[in-house]
């Protein structure tokens, strides 16, 4: 688990694209600390496991549900990349609680300056936008990011000086698509009360008269 709190901004060295996988270099210099091959590491929202290590930086495989679900094979060596180690029992939980495993790809409709604040709108897919509630919480490419409002498809997300400053979140321009993780607890709950609604031509009431509720 991760909290989206971006502990540096890394640097993709190269990306290997094979047939329906891939394997990114990434250099970093922060997030080595402590970190061994086998640890998760949180690349732009992106869940992947540590295969190998340097002084430079380090390598990680993408496998093909990755590539389908994610924007990582669309980018390009030099490309900034937000970086976080996963969390320890000792760390706090500065943002919120994210697993790294992307619900769907976002594009980014407008970037406007409101006073200090970045303002994105991000068109979201239904599997990210039905889980989205003003004032919730969305990790946009490994950031920690609160819902101003949500109407439709459409997220409006405001950055304050510090998170566009220090994550890649300050560079995007319109037409930028975006990792996009929906709060988990609102997943698990979502589940649930999918799980309990009755079956086709069945109502509460049919099931109260035949004794079940």
């Amino acid at each position: 688990m991760f909290t989206g709190i971006v502990e540096e901004v890394g640097t993709l060295r190269s990306l290997t694209v094979g047939t329906q996988s891939a394997v990114v270099e990434v250099g970093a210099q922060a997030v080595l600390e402590g970190t061994v091959v086998g640890d998760s590491m949180l690349i732009n929202g992106v869940c992947l496991t540590v295969t190998s290590l340097d002084d430079q930086g380090l390598r990680a495989d993408v496998q093909p549900e990755t590539v389908r679900r994610t924007t990582l094979v669309g980018l390009r060596p030099g490309a900034a990349l937000n970086l976080e180690r996963a969390l320890t029992m000792q760390s706090r939980l500065g943002g919120h609680m994210v697993s790294g495993h992307i619900d769907g790809v976002g594009r980014v409709l407008a970037v406007a300056a409101e006073d200090n604040a970045v303002v994105l709108t991000v068109q979201a897919p239904e599997s990210v936008a039905r889980l989205s509630v003003d004032q919730g919480s969305v990790a946009l490419d490994g950031v920690s990011l609160t819902i101003v409002n949500v109407e439709a498809e459409r997220l409006r997300l405001a950055l304050i000086p510090h998170t566009a400053s220090v994550t890649t979140l300050g560079r995007l321009r319109q037409g930028d698509d975006v990792n996009l993780e929906a709060d988990v607890i609102a997943k698990y709950v979502y589940a649930f009360l999918e799980r309990r609604k009755p079956a086709p031509g069945l109502t509460w009431d049919k099931l109260a008269e035949a004794g079940f509720v």
